[in-house]
């Protein structure tokens, strides 16, 4: 298995969890964590794909890069502010 490109805080495992149900929780997850911190973020889902970018600029945080491993895309995600 491919090593973390980042030194990674919190991961959080989202499997096959869909859209609003993965954002709610994304949300609550990263809402504990001090800026400059980052998730990785484990999601089977192919919608995650475009609503995780399209929550992080609604949110103002940085998505550093979405790494494919089959049909698993992990989401390295950096918190920004508060």
């Amino acid at each position: 298995m491919e090593e973390s490109p980042y030194h990674v805080d919190i991961v959080y495992d989202a499997g096959p969890t869909g859209c609003g149900e993965l954002i709610m929780n994304l949300f609550l997850t990263m809402k504990k964590m001090s800026p400059q911190q980052i998730i990785e973020v484990v999601s089977y889902d192919p919608g995650a794909r475009e609503d995780i970018p399209a929550w992080c600029r609604l949110q103002g945080q940085t998505l550093l890069v979405r790494i494919d491993r089959g049909n698993i895309n992990h989401y390295y995600i950096q918190k920004n502010k508060s």
